[in-house]
């Protein structure tokens, strides 16, 4: 019998209230499919500010390095936003992802059938949506250099972030998506500014080298005010995007009402292959921490859910329980089961726990 050493890390606010529910379908996709699942469970963001006075204490980033894979909540929160820059709770991920170079974030954009109603687009726009947008995670203004704030002599202020690509960062990301796409409708559109930005121009220069070793795959360059008023106007003119680390933060919660609500959308950041050919992997619902809702017990658990059937995929090259937890989604949602953030009025509102509890029942029945 397998056994796989699973890091859950649910983090702040809802995190550490849909993370469970999404521990809880791994272990009964364990049951059915004879796999055995560890899990150890670790402080980052607020939480561990609160306990160890960092972000990521050196515990969590260890455990981390020695799991298969890496269950992940969300960070942040009012509490810690008045801390430094350096010292806030969302710099806990940020250094994750550094430290595990996890650098590519693969973020599906779905539009479930049975939740059109559910998106503020109209239905004939957002019918038949599936996207999947890959964002580059550990280049570009979030980590270049120079970086930070200077003072003047008369008061003023300057504040300094750098867009920083080399040629490797935009290959690796690049072949990642063009063996997406491959998998997928073989199509892949290059979102960049290169009319504007001298790393854009480097950006699709390389991205068009690396097209060439992928024929079967149709490239397109679309600039990313582009991008962003065809997610709203056509959104199934995409299959697969990929694109530098700001604009994916930016396109990819764009594309999160396309699918009606955050709560819906997983993601999985992955780093180079491992044993096995198998990618170190954190995954993790696009939601945050929704300190609004945050201990209520009323958050959507199925990004998390989804996020846990991405981590089977492409951790554990489990790709047929991967199937049976997005099977299981698909059916309670087709039961009517909602949460409140996709239930229409009259709808019956469930619980974390209440739709957990359903998503179980049907992978266990």
């Amino acid at each position: 019998m397998a056994t796989y050493k699973i890091a859950v890390l649910p983090g702040d606010g809802i995190g550490q209230e849909v993370t469970p529910e999404a521990v809880r379908v791994l272990r009964a996709v364990g049951k059915r499919a004879g796999v055995t699942f560890e899990f150890e469970e670790a402080l980052i963001g607020g939480a561990a500010i609160d306990a160890a006075g960092t972000p990521l204490p050196s515990e969590t980033l260890a455990l981390c390095r020695n799991a298969d894979a890496i269950l992940f909540g969300a960070v942040g929160g009012p509490t810690w936003d008045a801390l430094p820059q350096e010292q806030r709770a969302e710099r806990g991920l940020l250094a994750l992802r550094k430290e595990l170079d996890l650098y590519a974030n693969l973020r599906p954009a779905l539009c479930f059938p049975m939740l059109i109603d559910a998106s503020p687009l109209k239905r004939s726009v957002v019918e038949g949506t599936d996207i999947m947008v890959i964002r580059e995670l550990t280049g570009g203004l979030y980590f270049g250099e120079p970086r930070g704030r200077e003072s003047f002599a008369d008061g003023g202020e300057r504040a300094i972030n750098t867009m920083v690509y080399t040629t490797r960062e935009i290959e690796r990301v690049t072949r990642v998506a063009f063996e997406v796409a491959r998998k997928r409708r073989r199509r892949l559109a290059s979102v960049d500014k290169a009319n504007v930005l001298v790393v854009s121009q480097l950006w699709r220069e390389v991205v068009t080298r690396i097209g060439k070793d992928y024929p079967d795959v149709a490239l397109e360059h679309v600039l990313v005010d582009n991008c962003a008023m065809a997610l709203v106007h056509k959104p199934t003119h995409f299959d697969t995007i990929v694109t530098e680390n700001t604009f994916g933060d930016i396109l990819s919660d764009e594309a999160a009402i396309l699918a009606g609500s955050m709560g819906m959308l997983p993601s999985a950041s992955l780093g180079p292959a491992g044993a096995g050919g198998r990618n170190v992997g954190l995954y993790e619902p696009v939601h945050g921490t929704a300190p609004d809702i945050a201990g209520k017990g009323i958050a959507n658990p199925l990004a998390a859910i989804l996020s846990a059937g991405l981590l089977l995929r492409y951790s554990l090259n489990m790709t047929e329980a991967a199937g049976r937890v997005e099977g299981a989604v698909q059916r309670v949602l087709e039961q009517g089961r909602r949460t409140g953030d996709i239930a229409r009025p009259g709808e019956k509102v469930l619980g974390t726990r209440e739709m957990g509890d359903h998503v179980v029942h049907e992978l266990e029945g």
